[in-house]
């Protein structure tokens, strides 16, 4: 349905609010899922409702005229007060909700995600639902913009009093190296050196956890590549290029490398990272306790005991909280 010029829209504002977050039109149609033309034409409808030019679209990055900047604190009260009512209203009845964003980082995106999503959408039958998933931290950022309403990710460490967290799964981090590798009996560091490591990207935080580890534990080791695909690293080391540190759940993304790849203890002091769930306090009143909740047996029967089942060393460090 074409908006009439004139009105001001709820869908107008939230799409000025993103324009301005991301800088741009384009990157505001990617995150709202709409075209570039679609959100043109809406801003275009805002500022003609308020008679004023919010943005200069002739910069770029996109900037915020003197009256934009007025009318953001105001939109983004708009956008609070209608995130807290849809809030309310799903808490007398969840059927009501039509929108749900949900931030989920990659290696839930094979099992635990569709079953998330299939089981929310069997309770909320009117509800759309937007996923992205990512890098944890890409995540937050996107949580700390309004664009999503929860995410699942990596604890980075990152605290404000806006958030609320729900801790669900804490995991170790592993050495993925190629089958036969490390012989029994001997130093596994060693070992280990005579390949170079095939490292996360440090410009992921799971990367930089990484490394500062090493660091710590003042570890020195020859690499050549960084990689941001589980899959990638893995086939390189099946391949017999380097040996890599990585979690459960990245080694079981990658299932095809799985009869070339040893998974074994980190020869130093151990390392962990915990998944939790993380939302805007009260904005969703107990919806994301009850996404927890849901949440916990699916890690349970699709990661966590798989796991213990395949490696029975890590039964006490692969857990639920």
């Amino acid at each position: 349905m074409v908006e009439t010029p004139g009105k001001i829209t709820l869908w107008g504002i939230e799409v000025f609010v993103a324009t301005a977050q991301d800088g741009g039109i384009s990157a505001a149609a990617r995150r709202l899922g709409a075209s570039p033309s679609a959100i043109s034409q809406q801003l275009t409808n805002l500022e003609n409702a308020i008679g004023a030019v919010l943005l200069d679209r002739s910069s770029r990055p996109v900037r915020l005229t003197a009256a934009g900047e007025i009318f953001r604190r105001r939109a983004q009260s708009i956008l609070n007060e209608a995130t807290q009512a849809r809030a309310e209203l799903a808490m007398a009845d969840l059927s009501v909700l039509t929108r749900f964003r949900l931030g989920m980082i990659e290696d839930f995106d094979a099992e635990v995600t569709p079953n998330l999503l299939s089981g929310m959408a069997d309770q909320l039958k009117g509800c759309q639902f937007l996923l992205e998933t990512g890098a944890s931290h890409h995540l937050f950022n996107l949580l700390d913009m309004r664009a999503l309403d929860v995410i699942v990710a990596a604890d980075t460490g990152f605290a404000a009093d806006w958030i609320e967290v729900h801790p669900l799964m804490r995991e170790p981090f592993v050495a993925a190296v190629p089958r036969g590798l490390v012989k029994g009996g001997k130093d596994v560091l060693q070992q280990l050196k005579a390949l170079p490591i095939i490292q996360y990207t440090e410009r992921h935080y799971m990367g930089r956890q990484i490394a500062a580890h090493l660091a710590q534990q003042n570890v020195t080791l020859s690499h050549r590549f960084q990689l941001d695909s589980y899959h990638a690293i893995m086939a390189m080391v099946a391949g017999g290029t380097g040996w890599s540190i990585l979690t459960p759940l990245g080694y079981l993304r990658a299932q095809r490398f799985h009869d070339k790849v040893d998974l074994i203890e980190l020869p130093f002091p151990p390392l962990t990272r915990t998944i939790t769930l993380t939302a805007r306090r009260d904005a969703l009143q107990d919806m994301p306790a009850q996404i927890a909740t849901r949440l916990k047996p699916l890690l349970q029967e699709l990661v966590v005991s798989p796991a213990h089942t395949r490696f029975p060393w890590i039964r006490d460090r692969l857990k639920l909280l």
